[in-house]
């Protein structure tokens, strides 16, 4: 099973994941804010999020969790989830994490004892490369969620591409994996179609700018 946010990581995880065939992907996991049916933090509609798995012929658990989520709720949710994964007979849960320990270590914690244990395997890849190997590979996405702190908030909404690398601030890591950024990915080799999109509103909201993507028309 892959957790899965929508965005550029996991969505790399899985065409890693494929190519190596060491590990059958059998789903996708995702974590959806009940109230306002989108994913979690990236803020992706969830009939994207569908379309995604659709295009990656690959079933979707969608875990509901309410907002605002506490850790306790967000736990229970992820263990009743992870009962359901275990049912159907999964026995790894991977992930697209890159190299915050903090995040990796809990990750293990809360598999410890379940039968089910963690994968990694884009763990410890310099981020400039990774970030360059994905867009080379024909991974094309747009970013849903700036943090204004760090990076300015105009580059909300635009394309994952060589030209957003050249743009992000030195001290921005180039997958955004401090949480400087978040994407929805539209297309790429581990999809068989492309997704069609088309921009929405831009808002800012609890400290982050969002920029909605809507469904596209053939």
């Amino acid at each position: 099973m892959l957790s899965w946010s929508s965005g550029k990581d996991s969505a790399w995880t899985l065409q890693v994941l494929r190519q190596q065939q060491a590990l059958d992907v059998v789903g996708l996991l995702t974590t959806v804010n009940e109230q306002f049916d989108r994913v979690a933090m990236h803020a992706v509609r969830s009939e994207l999020l569908r379309a995604q798995a659709e295009a990656a012929e690959l079933p979707l658990l969608e875990v509901k969790i309410p907002w605002p989520c506490s850790n306790e709720q967000y736990e229970a949710a992820m263990t009743t989830a992870l009962a359901e994964v275990k049912a159907r007979g999964v026995s790894v849960m991977a992930f697209g994490d890159l190299f915050l320990e903090d995040i990796r270590a809990y990750r293990v914690e809360k598999l410890e004892g379940t039968g089910v244990r963690p994968e990694f395997p884009l763990w410890g890849k310099p981020t400039a490369e990774l970030a360059r190997e994905m867009i080379e590979g024909g991974l094309q996405a747009r970013l849903t969620c700036v943090d204004p702190r760090v990076m300015p908030r105009e580059l909300c909404g635009r394309a994952f591409d060589e030209a957003l690398l050249r743009e992000l601030p030195a001290d921005v890591d180039p997958c955004g994996e401090r949480g400087e950024f978040h994407s929805f990915v539209h297309a790429g080799p581990m999809f068989r179609r492309p997704i069609l999109i088309r921009p929405g509103e831009v808002v800012e909201r609890d400290g982050f700018v969002f920029a909605d993507l809507l469904p596209g028309q053939a």
